[in-house]
């Protein structure tokens, strides 16, 4: 069985990931270039004294994968650290060892220390974020209901929407990979 460290060292930079993006380019992109890392000299300075290197398990069909990718790679060009990503469908084996409520969920990110050790775990979604939609989420019907495909496109365009719109959300993705990090981090000895 491959290590994390392998996956990592056959990754792909999650530049590279973004530029070969087919769906959800342009909004990833235009999350990319609204956003920008806070003030925050703590975290980017324990980011880069630590340098650990972050592993991610994404799809570009995903839109939490459109959200938080930009907003890690920020963070990653802040602190001058490395991220590369899999793909999930490719990567079961992998995936399977970081599910979410026994589901395949993505993104997720392996912060690997120097050894290539995975130290935390981040994702598929903030906290805050994920309160919101489970919120939104009691609106849609039963799926045998025959209304529920058109509901169900209509809810994930909306939070689409929402994710390229609402600085305040790519703030709560932030906050929460820099909690979990840091958290992690500190830890290290």
């Amino acid at each position: 069985m491959k290590t994390e460290q392998q996956y990592f060292e056959e990754a792909i930079s999650l530049n590279e990931y973004m530029e070969k993006m087919e769906s959800h380019k342009d909004n990833s992109f235009h999350i990319y270039e609204q956003f920008h890392v806070p003030q925050d000299d703590e975290f980017i300075a324990l980011l880069k004294d630590k340098s650990p290197h972050i592993l991610g398990i994404t799809e570009d069909w995903c839109g939490d994968a459109m959200l938080n990718n930009p907003i890690l790679r920020r963070v990653a060009e802040a602190a001058s650290i490395d991220v590369r990503v899999v793909y999930r469908d490719q990567t079961l084996d992998l995936m399977d060892r970081y599910l979410t409520n026994g589901g395949r969920s993505i993104p997720v990110y392996l912060l690997l220390d120097q050894d290539g050790k995975v130290i935390t775990k981040w994702g598929p979604r903030a906290p805050k974020l994920q309160e919101y939609v489970m919120e939104l989420r009691k609106e849609l019907p039963a799926s045998d209901d025959p209304t529920f495909k058109d509901k169900q496109k209509a809810f994930i365009d909306k939070i689409t929407a929402e994710y390229i719109s609402t600085p305040e959300y790519w703030l709560w993705v932030y906050e929460d990979i820099r909690k979990e990090f840091t958290a992690a981090l500190q830890k290290q000895s």
